[in-house]
């Protein structure tokens, strides 16, 4: 029978058990994105970094840029996948150490600005950005020089949209 004493936990960690880190080697190489295009040129970078010869051209022919499973089958001819983390509308500052302690590959999806409750005439809610974080560091496709500490991030005061862990193919939890 179940207890009437029932209590909500009031966080969950980002990421539950004992696996990875999957790509503590492995080697992420900056590309400075042209125009909006975060998306395709982050995926485009972790593929060539797992042996792919990817353009970011290519990604976008093959994704939709608001729907993370087109993200993760992208990936999936390179040995990766994506699977979501808990997350909730924080801001990154609030995860960082925890991911930094994970010592693995992720993507972090924010807004830009305060996101607003409805979306405008257009559909459009407001502009998001995705950026690596390899270990300790993230590496930003927006930035000319894009690879930072992850402590010394200058965007960790942003509210969070999304977090993914880079996962081996097939993993349990993939999308």
């Amino acid at each position: 029978m179940l207890s009437q004493q029932w209590s909500p936990n009031q966080s969950a960690p980002l990421w539950q058990g004992d696996d990875g880190p999957w790509f503590h080697d492995m080697e992420l190489k900056h590309i400075k994105q042209v125009g909006p295009s975060c998306v395709p040129t982050t995926l485009a970078m972790l593929a060539n970094a797992a042996g792919g010869d990817v353009s970011i051209e290519e990604m976008k022919e093959v994704i939709n840029t608001q729907a993370p499973h087109t993200w993760s089958n992208a990936l999936k001819p390179f040995g990766l996948q994506l699977a979501y983390c808990n997350n909730d509308q924080r801001e990154i500052g609030y995860y960082i150490e925890e991911l930094i302690a994970m010592d693995d590959l992720f993507l972090l999806s924010f807004y830009s600005s305060q996101p607003p409750r409805h979306p405008d005439q257009n559909g459009k809610l407001c502009t998001a950005h995705i950026v690596t974080m390899c270990r300790g560091d993230i590496i930003d496709t927006a930035k000319a020089e894009g690879r930072m500490s992850a402590e010394n991030y200058p965007r960790t005061g942003n509210i969070t949209k999304r977090i993914f862990r880079v996962v081996p193919l097939g993993h349990e939890r993939c999308l």
